[in-house]
């Protein structure tokens, strides 16, 4: 049903919003544009984690890691280049100045939206009010959208030369060696980052693959990607202890196995941002420190939603950006469809990247009498070799039904699972796949020649 109106004052609006990242600033903005007037509180900056201190300083830093290989391997394409060094400094300006500069952009589009926001941390009172530094904020509806913080593990303490992502993202020097404590998509980036800029790396994962939520497929060629590297791994084995001093830091494996290094940085997941917020006290009901809900991300409480890495589900800043807009929308009275989590794209931008989209063949298995895979190998796509880059297409259907899921590992496939997504998100079938036409030379003829051999009729490729 549409939102009550309620009286517009600078403490009461249709909507009030907790947290100002993603989820919480696309909430904001489509139910502005949608007429309803909106409160949106932050205690830190516009953009949240993902802007500060998340997507887009680390895709900095990987940007700066894939130019440093580029001029270190410039002869393989016969350029002669070298790589002098790595200017930490001038890293740290170029990530620091595109944050800045996108954080400009958002707050004048917090303006253009005329979206009252307040600086300082809220916390819940009941399921219409949020308290800030001792105002009341009341709206018709509440959006809970607090984020979430880098987890540790019980006994390891983060401080000094054990860090998190935050600090990783800002050190003023390139560490000779590291250990990186988790092998999902936190872990590998900053493996991936600091072995281009020539430190050692050693990725411990208590799981028994990297990337242990990925198809076996993708987490077994990145794998072997990393074994090329000289990125070093072990998995199927758990921490046990850690002890630093003014040298360094040891890290002690269930195995007997330890690891000297400069750093360990800890990336074991991230935790939902609810605590001493007011949620449960004003009787929200709570799982493991997140928020539940239902499909429609309404909470047990009346007329209060809660959005993105405080939702149960993939932490993502896209998940919650479009979840965000969901709820404006159905706050609103435009009943928008329910997301379907799995048609959520995921991207794991190591080198080489992983992105995928829909069911795993392991998860299509389970659910589905009959599968059928496909894997196309980027040896036989132009631009691949172009880009120098190994890697493949995965693509798992239902047998004579539509595509369940697509599976990509190489460089730059993060850009194609955009079209993934949408073969996905639109149940097509491959044979609906097979006659559309792709670019040449571009990697995506590889998403092409994949839908091509699942339709039956394969032509770049062998057998």
């Amino acid at each position: 049903m549409p939102v009550e109106e309620c009286e517009v004052t600078d403490t009461s609006a249709d909507l009030v919003i907790l947290g100002g990242g993603s989820g919480g600033y696309a909430c904001a903005f489509r139910a502005a544009e949608l007429g309803l007037s909106v409160v949106l509180i932050e205690k830190d900056k516009l953009g949240g984690t993902c802007l500060h201190r998340g997507c887009i300083p680390t895709k900095a830093l990987l940007h700066s890691a894939e130019v440093a290989d580029a001029a270190r391997d410039g002869e393989q394409v016969g350029v002669k280049a070298s790589l002098e060094g790595i200017d930490i400094d001038g890293v740290n300006s170029y990530k620091d100045n595109i944050v800045k500069r996108l954080h400009k952009g958002l707050q004048g589009l917090v303006k253009a939206h005329q979206v009252t926001y307040v600086e300082g941390a809220g916390t819940l009172v009941d399921s219409r009010t949020v308290e800030v530094d001792g105002t009341r904020y009341t709206g018709s509806k509440v959006v809970l959208a607090t984020g979430s913080y880098s987890k540790t593990l019980p006994g390891l303490e983060l401080g000094g030369r054990i860090i998190a992502s935050e600090e990783a993202l800002n050190l003023d020097f390139v560490p000779d060696k590291v250990v990186v404590l988790g092998g999902g998509v936190i872990g590998v980036e900053f493996a991936s980052v600091w072995r281009s800029f020539g430190a050692e790396v050693h990725v411990v994962e208590a799981l028994p693959h990297l990337v242990p939520n990925e198809d076996e497929y993708l987490s077994k060629q990145l794998e072997r990607a990393f074994r090329k590297r000289g990125i070093k791994f072990s998995t199927g084995v758990k921490f046990t202890g850690a002890e630093q001093n003014d040298s360094g830091v040891t890290v002690s494996l269930e195995n007997g196995e330890q690891l000297d290094a400069d750093l360990l940085l800890v990336a074991v997941g991230r935790g939902a941002n609810t605590a001493a917020l007011g949620y449960e006290e004003a009787g929200l009901t709570m799982e493991r420190g997140f928020v539940r809900t239902d499909e429609r991300l309404r909470t047990n409480l009346d007329g209060v939603y809660a959005v993105g890495d405080i939702v149960p589900g993939l932490q993502l800043a896209h998940r919650g950006f479009q979840q965000g807009i969901f709820i404006a929308e159905d706050i609103a009275g435009l009943n928008p469809p329910v997301i379907d989590e799995a048609g959520i794209p995921r991207v794991t931008y190591s080198q080489p990247e992983v992105a995928s989209v829909g069911l795993t063949e392991s998860a299509a298995r389970e659910q589905y009498d009959q599968v059928e895979t496909f894997t196309y190998d980027l040896a036989g796509n132009g631009k691949s070799q172009i880009l120098k880059t190994a890697g493949a297409v995965k693509v798992v259907r239902a047998t004579d039904g539509p595509v369940l899921g697509m599976h990509l590992i190489g460089e730059r496939v993060g850009e194609l699972i955009g079209e993934g997504q949408l073969i996905y998100n639109w149940e097509a079938l491959p044979e609906d796949v097979a006659p559309l036409i792709h670019a040449h030379p571009t990697q995506t003829e590889a998403l092409g020649e994949a839908h091509l051999a699942l339709a039956g009729k394969p032509l770049h490729v062998h057998g």
